[in-house]
């Protein structure tokens, strides 16, 4: 190809680029794209534009920040209520009367559905998901205490329907309408009018309750131990059965539930381990070992296993 050639094929190249790009250009879609950018231009060179849409963000951001802040402290008071109901709970293992432990328990629980409720109407329209990490850990603490507390009194396991079913508050408020002058005698007193205001409830999400029923497990290891302590030898039999059945249960979940059941499952496991070892002590050597020494033959062991795991 001579030089002649080549220059005229440029040329025929250039002229085709520039008739494709002028006619881009003169698009509809790039003709209504120029005019959207011209006036956001104009309109984002305007001050009190600018002012006006920087506080309307600024407000929306202090206020769902001051929300996070809020949530994150009645969670907190959640967690606090709930390890001290599981604290009582501990103590059925070495009293007579469980019924009045129970009771107790359930005054602490209502006063931490209080709290939930506090939650619930801070949630009120907004997304759940959005400021879950503020209160996720009160409410895998309550699911521990609320199951552990049903385990004790059913010997069976609740479900997340049950749990649901008392996060379900109905705020009542009375009137009194008093109709007298002065001029006239008093009128009878007419009835009060009652308004029930709109239910307001709060949903436990299938992740909360799987971690709160995998820490429950570590609660259920101690109680066994602390049977074994006060001479009770049927119910470390009762625990390992039931932990076993949590135990499949996760282990058929797998990696297709939350992640953070993956860090549990190794707890729960360590925890069924040590139940079942107390169970094998027994069944072998339980008429050999008095029984107000079980509990430190079951420690010290408890304190080796722990220091081999430490050390693999």
């Amino acid at each position: 190809m001579s030089k002649g050639d080549a220059q005229g094929c440029r040329k025929k190249s250039g002229g085709l680029q520039d008739r494709d790009m002028s006619g881009s250009l003169s698009s509809p879609v790039i003709a209504a794209f120029r005019g959207t950018l011209s006036h956001v231009m104009v309109i984002s060179d305007t001050p009190v534009f600018n002012d006006t849409i920087q506080s309307v963000f600024q407000q929306e951001l202090d206020t769902k920040h001051d929300k996070h802040e809020r949530l994150v402290k009645i969670s907190r008071d959640i967690t606090i209520e709930s390890k001290r109901t599981i604290f009582l709970l501990h103590r059925v293992t070495s009293v007579t009367d469980i019924e009045s432990v129970l009771k107790e328990s359930d005054v602490k629980l209502d006063s931490v559905r209080q709290k939930i409720a506090q939650i619930a109407e801070e949630l009120r329209g907004e997304d759940l998901y959005q400021f879950h990490r503020a209160f996720t850990a009160g409410i895998q603490e309550y699911v521990e205490a609320v199951s552990f507390q049903h385990y004790i009194r059913h010997r069976t396991l609740i479900s997340l329907e049950e749990i649901n079913a008392r996060l379900v508050f109905i705020k009542i408020e009375t009137m009194d309408s008093k109709e007298s002058t002065e001029d006239t005698p008093a009128m009878p007193v007419a009835p009060a009018v009652v308004e029930v205001a709109p239910a307001l409830t709060f949903q436990v999400i299938p992740s909360d309750y799987l971690l709160g029923v995998a820490d429950l497990t570590g609660e259920l290891m101690r109680m066994c131990i602390g049977s074994v302590g006060n001479g009770d030898i049927d119910t470390p039999f009762q625990l390992s059965q039931f932990l076993r059945q949590v135990h499949d249960g996760f282990s058929y979940i797998g990696n297709t539930g939350p992640y953070e059941v993956s860090k549990k499952l190794h707890t729960l496991r360590q925890s069924l381990a040590k139940v079942e070892d107390a169970c094998y002590a027994l069944r072998v050597r339980g008429s050999e070992i008095p029984k107000h020494m079980l509990a430190d033959v079951f420690a010290s062991r408890d304190a080796m296993m722990d220091a081999d795991e430490g050390v693999a």
